[in-house]
């Protein structure tokens, strides 16, 4: 499998106090990468099969006259020196982190199902950011199940600070309403690509009127360590939200974040 969370060694959980301007305590996480080549390697690897499996690239890119590199950079990757393509990249990146934190951190199952279909890689996938899965009992139902559905916002690059925590809250809060769509794309993609049993799994909590369920919401900012303002995050207020009693806040800081992020597409496109 192409998966790895070797880059989630360099995500430590701060002592750093926040709290929002209604009460509610943010986790502050802070990514502390650096050059290893290993590791950098095996999550560049990560990070491109969320776009384009390896075990598919060949037949996809067949037709274009491309190469693995070429074609990820000129068909599937956000362009980096487009209008809209680093903040896409921006973006991308930040929920991916963030799927990778609910499945390797808070053992939810994550179908990485949403980068894959993009058909402009210049704009960002519809829905729910990012939805986990936790099933108590395998092909039992219960009451404990629970979906979790987390919206990530990033500022990677920027001459002041923006209330990027409070942006994520305010996506959060219409998630409840896009989950029945967001269900379906996974499920869908789950189908199309040969996953039935994976597909099944998603039947679970298609129906929470007659199949109850837990759902647990989440709101992530993700930041260049230059671009975090903790008194603009502190303002944040998530009174608004309708499930706000079962949302988690968290914020992901790091230097030259920007600089990360392009340097990981590089890798993706170099080490195809």
């Amino acid at each position: 499998m192409p998966w790895t969370n070797k880059h989630l060694t360099w995500l430590v959980k701060t002592p750093e106090a926040l709290t929002t301007a209604d009460g509610k305590s943010v986790e502050v996480w802070e990514l502390r990468h650096n050059d290893d080549p290993a590791i950098l390697k095996a999550w560049a690897k990560h990070f491109r099969n969320h776009y384009c499996l390896d075990t598919e690239i060949d037949v996809l890119k067949k037709g274009y006259k491309y190469s693995r590199k070429e074609y990820l950079e000129n068909i599937k990757f956000p362009n980096r020196s487009s209008a809209l393509g680093p903040s896409i990249r921006a973006g991308d990146f930040a929920e991916i982190l963030v799927a990778d934190y609910l499945q390797f951190l808070l053992g939810y199952w994550v179908p990485r199902t949403r980068y894959g279909n993009k058909t402009i890689r210049d704009e960002s996938s519809k829905g729910c950011d990012t939805l986990g899965f936790k099933i108590l009992k395998e092909g039992r139902e219960s009451r404990g199940d629970t979906v979790a559905l987390y919206e990530a916002k990033a500022q990677f690059s920027a001459l002041k600070p923006s209330p990027r925590l409070q942006d994520a809250v305010d996506g959060s809060a219409k998630d409840h309403a896009r989950k029945g769509e967001s269900l379906n794309a996974i499920k869908q993609h789950l189908f199309y690509s040969g996953s039935y049993e994976d597909a099944k799994k998603i039947e679970r909590f298609q129906n929470p009127e007659d199949h109850p369920y837990n759902e647990s919401y989440g709101a992530v900012a993700a930041f260049s360590t230059s671009c975090f303002c903790k008194k603009t995050e502190s303002k944040t207020d998530t009174s608004n939200h309708p499930h706000t009693s079962s949302l988690r806040l968290v914020v992901i800081r790091g230097d030259a974040m920007m600089d990360l992020v392009h340097e990981l597409y590089r890798r993706a496109a170099d080490e195809a």
